[in-house]
């Protein structure tokens, strides 16, 4: 299999080559939308997709500033961040991803991003700068440690935030949890892809931690080399706390399904059912089918 592989050793390419291929291959990476103060209190707003949460108790968010490759200079961001210590981090939905990129660009120092692109300044209340009042989110932070990853053009420097209050629009929420849907986040890809989480690209993955699972190893011979099942339905399958050997082992609900499609015949038809089933999330009623050839 290593045929298919190109092999990449990362100071082989220039930086900006190797920038391109890490990031096309480490997406969707979530959007903090930082707004900071500089020292004489002006307003700074600019997007970093090198960003996640990191711990929830202590709650910690951390942001990279690179240098730029270009010409090795450092951000706005960054030098407010370590002149005031204090940071906002917005989040970006889909109604407002054409204005994030629009604080992408590299205005000069003073300017507000917030008038350059139409955004309200929504005054905080444990740290100075603004948040973004359109953003559906809000997390305000103080900048707990900054870590510089290097002196060269793309270099990192981590934005270590504690948060230290959490504003949240109550339209997105589903009670106390939100809504993926209503939230409609924004992921960066490489290059100039974006990818919208919504409709159809969210998918519900529920996944027991308990050790009780079938296991890959433990499945059939011929499920395991199935030319019809998805290595995903597989692992669906993997999954369950228990692969039947008998009818007796199904549920009455599992064994209505099995009466169900028993007259589907040979073994492509029924892995055929099975996935199909399997991409509705109705595991047990997918083994059902696929017992039609083995069991009686």
């Amino acid at each position: 299999m290593t045929e298919n592989f190109q092999t990449i050793v990362p100071n082989s390419l220039p930086t900006k080559d190797w920038h391109q291929l890490m990031l096309g291959c480490i997406a969707p990476r979530p959007i903090a939308w930082v707004s900071t103060l500089d020292e004489n209190g002006r307003p700074n707003l600019a997007p970093y997709s090198f960003f996640n949460a990191f711990s929830s108790n202590p709650p910690i968010l951390v942001f990279s500033s690179n240098r730029r490759v270009i010409n090795n200079t450092t951000k706005d961001t960054l030098h407010n961040v370590m002149a005031t210590r204090e940071a906002v981090i917005n989040v970006v939905n889909f109604e407002l991803v054409r204005k994030m990129a629009l604080t992408s660009v590299e205005f000069d120092p003073g300017i507000s991003e917030f008038e350059k692109a139409g955004l309200t300044p929504l005054a905080s209340e444990e740290v100075k700068p603004f948040r973004v009042a359109e953003s559906p989110a809000h997390f305000e932070c103080k900048v707990k440690e900054i870590i510089a990853l290097g002196d060269q053009g793309g270099a990192g420097h981590l934005v270590i935030c504690d948060v230290v209050k959490l504003h949240i629009d109550h339209r997105v929420l589903d009670g106390d949890r939100i809504d993926p849907h209503k939230m409609d986040l924004m992921g960066r890809m490489g290059r100039a892809f974006y990818v919208r989480a919504k409709g159809d690209a969210i998918h519900s993955i529920y996944q027991s931690l308990k050790p009780e699972v079938i296991g890959y190893d433990q499945l059939p011979d011929r499920i395991k080399k199935s030319q019809i099942l998805t290595a995903n339905a597989i692992a669906c399958l993997a999954a369950l706390p228990l692969w039947p050997t008998s009818i007796n082992d199904l549920s009455l609900e599992q064994k209505e399904h099995w009466m169900e499609y028993k007259g589907q015949k040979g073994q492509k038809q029924v892995e055929k059912l099975a996935l199909e089933i399997l991409e509705k999330e109705e595991k047990y009623a997918a083994v059902a089918a696929l017992l039609l050839n083995s069991i009686v």
